[in-house]
């Protein structure tokens, strides 16, 4: 049914529940009287009867009489409300009904007799709804395509007040060449700092004047203080920033950049701060954010994506280096036993022998670097590593270098790669002294061990810390590291040693080692301060059930270990697997040529037939651990069944998750870390036979 509108209606629309009460009332009185009638007007009883309902329909009459002036007094009263109100208002029924708008109204939202529904008057209804309950709701109206704000009230009789109040749009304002454009337009000019700003925890000053870094402080909030020192009235704002960092937010500003600016504090220049500029008629509101800690996060991240990006190629590279040298190397032992001692050959292949051995020793360190090495973990106790070490380092140090050592309270244990350790110990100590050495010709390099509490470690450098770490720090009194240095000490083959001194590659592979212990390593070094690089590393807490096993491992301790044995001739079967051509070829002729039956596969499926074909014979297994398709702990897991109680020895360059994981569960393994010579190999090969 199509709606009318307020024109159109002409008059008020009556209610209908009074009328209706009304006529009501008169059917009933009527009937009321039909007894009194029948019974006859002329007696005492009827005329009694005829009057009582005379006098209820009566005062039923003047009752709706009444009500319906008071409501029409009312609605009145209401329509002459909204009438004054130069705003859109209008009369409303909780149903949604218009019963009196003003002009405005029609004007904004037209003549219909209902408020719109749907979409348009969701928000609106839902406001309504908290109207009738005494609330003061606003809500959203769309007329047109266009939203207003409506705001909704109770009247008395349950009629609802809807308005829709003005919008105050700032004017806006001809640009003028004066102010840069990343000063933001403010209207009067302040006399003071306002309570939010002068409460707030980020640095706020009014200045006097349009030029920020010459302007004069008029006040300052205790934040501004608490960053930049103390703060008095008629200081300059450009003395509290760095000098440096001074200018260059300078020259942004005057080439219109958009803020904000990052200025260093002239009081501490490792701050980093954010400054924003509010403009006001011939005023500067200077804010001032302390972002030290996210800059300090932000180079983190990018210093861990770039050593990651840097470890994984330097990792591939060692590995198929590695390959490389241990065939040389075998290649040479083959060509050193056809030419002995005494031979005019012997001295170049044994010189040639020894550059392999130092490139040997390059590449493991790439392979620490990037957390490539297969590492042996085992439970160590924090103060014995350091202790036992320290005989070692102390002659390292040689006697102008005084060596000072701090061992905590109550050490933890942790689980790592004990040589992997001490070699990252054993390079920051030599770093120290050379370090001191360099700059005085002598010094001090302290070595201090303890516990720390999480709050602790997040206290000298570690913020990602959960729980108790274990933690080493090495220091020494020399002249610190250089800022523009800071960012590149554990890149690979950076150094600040003259050529020929140095590698690069010490603080690199300290990194890897770290890392690849799931620990944290953080620089602490300020000009001529000296400086301090600390190991935070998980404490490890064994359970219940692996100190039993701990308990019955040490009760059934093996004997000492056997020398190699010097007769390197043996007899066996042995399955050896590697998908390097070269030195599964040469390793093989080698261990052949001592007596040895080499059954030789290039990968993981080949030897798995070769060992169903040979189930039950095989002596021993040789494996490398990475291979394409199968690797070698998969390999084994599969060929257990075939192998029997035989051992097995995985040879390799890195391996890409943690040995003893990949081998949970399995006995009689061992590892023989590549490049390998043939005596190592043929060594290793007759312990294992012997054992088994």
């Amino acid at each position: 049914m199509a709606e009318t509108s307020l024109k159109d209606a002409g008059k008020r629309r009556p209610d209908l529940l009074i009328w209706g009460a009304a006529v009501f009332l008169v059917l009933a009185a009527v009937f009321a009287a039909a007894p009194a009638l029948q019974a006859g007007p002329t007696t005492l009883a009827g005329l009694l009867l005829l009057g009582g309902v005379a006098g209820v329909a009566i005062l039923g009459l003047v009752a709706i009489r009444a009500s319906t002036s008071v409501q029409d007094q009312d609605l009145e009263n209401g329509e002459a409300l909204i009438e004054a109100l130069s705003e859109p208002a209008a009369l409303t029924a909780a149903d949604g009904r218009v019963l009196a708008a003003n002009s405005a109204w029609a004007e904004a939202v037209g003549d219909s007799l209902r408020l719109p529904r749907g979409a348009a008057g969701a928000g609106l209804f839902a406001a309504l709804v908290r109207a009738r309950k005494g609330e003061r709701a606003a809500g959203v109206l769309v007329v047109d395509g266009r939203e207003h704000r409506a705001e909704a009230s109770r009247l008395r009789g349950g009629r609802l007040l809807v308005r829709l109040p003005a919008t105050i749009e700032a004017p806006v304002l001809p640009l003028t060449a004066a102010p840069a454009p990343t000063l933001a337009e403010a209207a009067p000019a302040p006399r003071t700092l306002d309570a939010f700003s002068g409460a707030s925890p980020f640095g706020a000053a009014l200045l006097e004047g349009l030029d920020p870094f010459n302007s004069r402080i008029l006040e300052a909030n205790p934040a501004l203080a608490a960053m930049a020192g103390p703060v008095p009235t008629g200081t300059p704002f450009g003395a509290l920033i760095d000098p440096p960092s001074r200018a260059e937010a300078e020259t942004r500003l005057a080439e219109g950049k958009a803020g904000p600016f990052e200025v260093r504090l002239a009081r501490d220049p490792t701050r980093i701060a954010h400054l924003y500029l509010y403009r006001a008629e011939g005023r500067l509101v200077a804010y001032l954010i302390d972002v030290s800690e996210q800059k300090q996060m932000e180079l983190q991240l990018a210093q861990a994506q770039k050593m990651q990006a840097i470890g994984q190629l330097a990792g591939g590279v060692a590995h198929d280096f590695n390959n490389l040298l241990t065939a040389i190397q075998l290649r040479l032992d083959e060509l050193l036993h056809r030419h002995p001692v005494g031979d005019p050959s012997y001295e170049g292949l044994n010189e040639i022998r020894q550059t392999g051995v130092r490139a040997a020793d390059l590449v493991r360190k790439l392979l620490a670097f990037s957390r490539k090495q297969t590492v042996q973990r085992e439970v160590l106790e924090l103060g014995e590593l350091i202790s036992e070490f320290e005989v070692l380092l102390r002659r390292l140090l040689r006697e102008d270098v005084k060596l000072v050592t701090d061992y905590g309270r109550d050490l933890p244990q942790v689980r790592a790669d004990k040589s992997q350790l001490e070699t990252a110990v054993m390079n920051l100590a030599v770093n120290a002294r050379d370090a001191v050495r360099a700059a005085k010709g002598g010094g001090v390099v302290r070595i201090r061990t303890a516990r720390l509490s999480e709050d602790e470690a997040r206290g000298l450098g570690f913020p990602g810390a959960v729980g108790d770490q274990a933690f080493i720090e090495v220091s020494d009194d020399g002249p610190g590291i250089p800022p523009e240095v800071m960012g590149k000490i554990f890149d690979p083959f950076f150094t600040t040693k003259p050529v020929g001194e140095g590698t690069g590659l010490g603080l690199a592979t300290v990194y890897g080692i770290v890392k690849q212990s799931d620990g944290w390593i953080h620089v602490h070094s300020r000009p001529g301060e000296g400086a301090a690089f600390r190991i935070f590393l998980p404490v490890y807490e064994a359970t219940p059930a692996q100190q039993a096993a701990a308990a019955a491992a040490a009760a059934n301790a093996e004997p000492a270990k056997p020398r190699p044995p010097r007769d390197l001739s043996g007899a066996g079967r042995i399955l050896f697997v590697e998908d390097e051509d070269a030195v599964r070829g040469v390793a093989a002729r080698l261990l052949r040529a001592r007596g040895y039956e080499v059954l030789e596969a290039s990968d993981g499926e080949e030897a798995l037939l070769i060992a169903e074909a040979h189930a039950g014979t095989i002596d021993l297994l040789i494996s490398d651990v990475i291979m394409p398709g199968i690797d070698g702990p998969t390999l084994l897991k599969k060929a257990r069944g075939y192998l029997g109680n035989a051992p097995v020895m995985f040879i390799s360059g890195y391996a890409e998750a943690e040995f003893s994981d990949l081998l949970e569960g399995e006995t009689g393994v061992t590892f023989l870390p590549k490049p390998i010579d043939i005596k190592t190999l043929a060594e290793r090969v007759k312990q294992q036979m012997a054992a088994a």
